[in-house]
């Protein structure tokens, strides 16, 4: 089925970049890079299964008021949901020709995004495991089969220490937006039934735990860094990380004042100015490589 002009619109392709800095980050510590294992790595994660993730949890959740990168989204159609399903097959295909493993990898991630939102499951009511869910496999997962598959090894001869660490790092990472991303749905999720993270730890203690993780996640940069002689490379994640941490504290601010900033604008102002600051950061590591 040809996807609708609405069903395009949720597959939120710009979503898709503030995921990127986890593939970047792999890229620019693999030794040797494969260039076409990396080109179809990137192109399945950001163009296939990422979008399609997003097209089944919008066909399922069916918001009505703001979400990731729609203030207004349309109503959604059956059309969503079949061409999510074929994006899924087409990225399962598509991975096969840099590896099993990937291939696995891709099918995977896509059962677990499915599992998220689908209400036979529905994870998202359950505010630790949905947490989980997204820390594990939008994070270190990711970085650790993209990184076999660029690299042209298989994941179970990569298990050094600093394999290890790179992962966990890129999951505190993402894993400190996550509550940030809920905080401006508190409403609609209720009424769905959804305990998500942010409700359950509430507005300031959505921040707190933000702060939190990004504090573990950077004295783990800290280490890594230093673990592998380059240790110029943490302060320039620090001087990147600045206006994050201004912006995170200024929210803060507005929000402390009053829950009412706790909203769509800024939430999506503090991803932007995340997601921005981290690909300039694990752009440049890329590239430098």
């Amino acid at each position: 089925m040809f996807p609708s002009r609405s069903a395009l619109v949720h597959l939120r392709l710009g979503f898709s970049i503030l995921l990127l800095p986890v593939y970047l980050f792999a890229l620019s510590q693999v030794p040797t890079v494969h260039f076409w294992p990396a080109i179809v790595a990137f192109f399945t994660w950001h163009f296939l299964v990422y979008p399609a993730s997003n097209a089944y949890n919008s066909y399922f959740d069916k918001d009505e008021e703001s979400i990731a990168l729609l203030a207004k989204p349309p109503k959604v159609d059956i059309s969503l949901y079949y061409f999510s399903l074929l994006m899924d097959f087409v990225a399962f295909l598509l991975a096969f020709f840099v590896g099993w493993q990937f291939a696995l990898a891709v099918v995977v991630y896509g059962i677990l995004s499915k599992l998220y939102s689908h209400p036979a499951t529905r994870l998202k009511k359950y505010p630790v495991v949905s947490f989980l869910v997204v820390f594990i496999f939008q994070g270190a997962f990711i970085y650790w089969t993209t990184y076999a598959a660029v690299s042209g090894t298989s994941i179970f001869n990569l298990w050094n220490g600093h394999f290890l660490e790179a992962g966990i790092i890129c999951s505190c990472l993402i894993g400190a937006s996550y509550p940030l991303t809920q905080i401006y749905q508190h409403n609609e999720d209720s009424r769905r039934g959804d305990r998500t993270l942010s409700i359950l730890l509430g507005y300031r203690g959505s921040f707190a735990f933000a702060g939190c993780l990004f504090v573990i996640g950077t004295i783990l940069c800290f280490y890594y860094w230093h673990a592998v002689n380059q240790p110029v490379n943490f302060y320039i994640f620090l001087s990147c990380a600045l206006p994050v941490f201004i912006f995170f504290c200024y929210w803060l601010f507005l929000v402390i004042k009053t829950v009412s900033n706790a909203n769509f604008k800024n939430a999506m102002r503090m991803s932007f100015i995340s997601a921005g600051c981290m690909l300039v950061y694990f752009g440049y590591l890329a590239f430098i490589r």
